[in-house]
């Protein structure tokens, strides 16, 4: 048996760290855990919590190559956070210059749910439990 117990982290290539450390701890509230610059590969690397769980590891690398990153693009879709209230979520990203798509409901759950991006254009969604 492989014995999978859930996910430990996600990993994000930035092309600007500084400004996607900014959009996910400032805007999206994640706490930046711990830091390190490897200089052998001129790349910052940023743990990231979100309610005091290690969930992201930020890594920014030279010239990083481009990726198809619309929610249908065939790999990785998007990823999802979960959140209370979606209505106040989208006007706390908007304050923030952040644009979301319209609501749209969750056919099978009847739960409302968005998309945004973050700076680099990963595919973000916020869904209401």
């Amino acid at each position: 048996m492989l014995g999978l117990k859930q996910v430990h982290h996600i990993a994000i290539i930035a092309t600007d760290y500084a400004r996607s450390k900014q959009f996910y701890c400032d805007i999206l509230g994640f706490t930046l855990l711990a830091e390190v610059y490897r200089e052998e590969r001129d790349s910052w690397k940023g743990d990231l919590a979100l309610n005091g769980q290690y969930v992201i590891e930020l890594f920014s690398f030279p010239s990083p190559r481009a990726r198809a990153s619309y929610p249908e693009a065939c790999g990785l879709r998007h990823l999802a956070f979960s959140v209370d209230d979606i209505h106040q979520a989208i006007q706390h990203l908007e304050h923030h210059g952040v644009v979301c798509e319209a609501v749209r409901v969750d056919q099978v759950t009847e739960k409302p749910f968005t998309f945004f991006t973050d700076p680099d254009g990963l595919p973000l969604e916020l869904y209401q439990q």
